[in-house]
C-alpha cells in the first residue's frame, strides 16, 4: 500500500553502533552525514538541528513507524540527536503491540536491518557531482524498513564477529560497485 503523505524518505542501514538489547531498546544511526545514498542525496551536518529543536520545544518526538506506515507505530524514539557522524536515535520497540513483537523478532533474526527517515526538505543545493545536498530537513519519523539505501552504514547483528562484519561490508561494497557500473551502461 502506498501512503502519500508528501514526505520524502531517506534510507540507511543501522550503523555499526546499533544495538538491540534484550528489552527491545534500539540505538544507532538513522542517517549519516556527507555520504551519497543510492538516490544521489547527501545529508549535511546540521540538517536536523532546527527540526530537532522545534520538536523538543513543542514537547513532541520523532515517530517510530513500521515501513513508513503512519497507521503502524511500533515504538518510541526516546532520543534523537545529531553528532559528528550523523543522526543518532535511541528508542524502544513496544512489544505490547503485535508489530513491535514482530519487529523485535525480525531484527534478532537479521531479516530487518534498515532504518529510513521520513522528512520534508527545507533547504537543499547541488554539488559539482550533481548530488543534492540536503542542508535543512524537517524530520517527521524514523522507520524500521526492509530495504535501506545508504550502503556504507551496516547493522551490527547479534553474535556477528568483527571479522564477519568487515566481510559483510566488503561484500556490500562489491555489490554497490557492480550496481553502479550497471546503472552507467
Amino acid at each position: 500500500m502506498d501512503f502519500d503523505t508528501g514526505l520524502e524518505h531517506k534510507f540507511a542501514r543501522f550503523g555499526e553502533a546499533l544495538s538491540v538489547s534484550e528489552d527491545a531498546v534500539i540505538e544507532g544511526y538513522a542517517s549519516l552525514f556527507g555520504e551519497a545514498d543510492q538516490g544521489g542525496d547527501v545529508v549535511q551536518k546540521g540538517a536536523y538541528a532546527a527540526s530537532l529543536k522545534a520538536l523538543e520545544q513543542g514537547g513532541r518526538r520523532v515517530k517510530m513507524l513500521w515501513q513508513h506506515d503512519p497507521s503502524q507505530p511500533i515504538g518510541v524514539w526516546d532520543e534523537a540527536r545529531e553528532d559528528a557522524r550523523g543522526l543518532w536515535v535511541k528508542g524502544r520497540l513496544l512489544e505490547s503491540t503485535q508489530k513491535g513483537r514482530e519487529a523485535a523478532a525480525l531484527i534478532a533474526a537479521g531479516a530487518i536491518d534498515g532504518l529510513s527517515i521520513g522528512y520534508r526538505t527545507r533547504k537543499a543545493g547541488k554539488n559539482e557531482k550533481g548530488h543534492r545536498l540536503l542542508t535543512e530537513l524537517e524530520l517527521w519519523e524514523v522507520s524500521l524498513v526492509t530495504f535501506p539505501m545508504l550502503p556504507s552504514a551496516r547493522v551490527a547483528a547479534k553474535g556477528v564477529e568483527p571479522e564477519a562484519e568487515t566481510a559483510l561490508r566488503e561484500i556490500a561494497a562489491a555489490f554497490d560497485g557492480a550496481r553502479l557500473e550497471l546503472a552507467r551502461r
